[in-house]
């Protein structure tokens, strides 16, 4: 799928795992003409995998350039809220939600709603979620 530029994105985890790693989507993560996001939910994620010494510095360099744009972004008490109320609808169409990386996702594709901006990412959970969740998702190719 391509991506439209000059809009606001919140790139899913693993997007960035596929730059970090061997560059991936570069014009995604890095590229002009998207304003572009970091979840503290993605932070999270990315300092779990984050293995190597280089890993963790990358992150960290990764952090601070979106903090220095004030792009660094975390749910709030309502998104919180709001993300219960979705993961029981989810429920209730048989879905399995005690996974931890469900409710991240919820709480990213919560996020990306709070700011108007597309979730970019290979997971095609996303999907399910808009099942109950009006968000913008741009589903890259796997």
């Amino acid at each position: 799928m391509e991506v439209v530029r000059s809009r606001k994105i919140l790139l899913d985890t693993n997007v960035f795992i596929g730059w970090l790693n061997d560059r991936r989507d570069e014009g995604l993560a890095i590229g002009r003409g998207f304003v572009r996001y970091l979840s503290a939910v993605v932070l999270m994620e990315l300092r779990i995998g984050a293995g190597t010494a280089r890993g963790r510095r990358e992150i960290g360099a990764l952090l601070r350039a979106y903090d220095a744009r004030g792009r660094t972004v975390a749910p709030d008490r309502a998104m919180f809220d709001a993300a219960g109320d979705t993961l029981r609808r989810l429920k209730a169409e048989g879905r399995e939600i005690r996974g931890a990386s469900l409710v991240s996702d919820v709480l990213i594709a919560h996020t990306a709603r709070s700011l108007g901006a597309a979730v970019v990412t290979r997971d095609t959970d996303f999907e399910t979620i808009r099942a109950v969740l009006d968000f913008d998702l741009d589903l890259l190719a796997a």
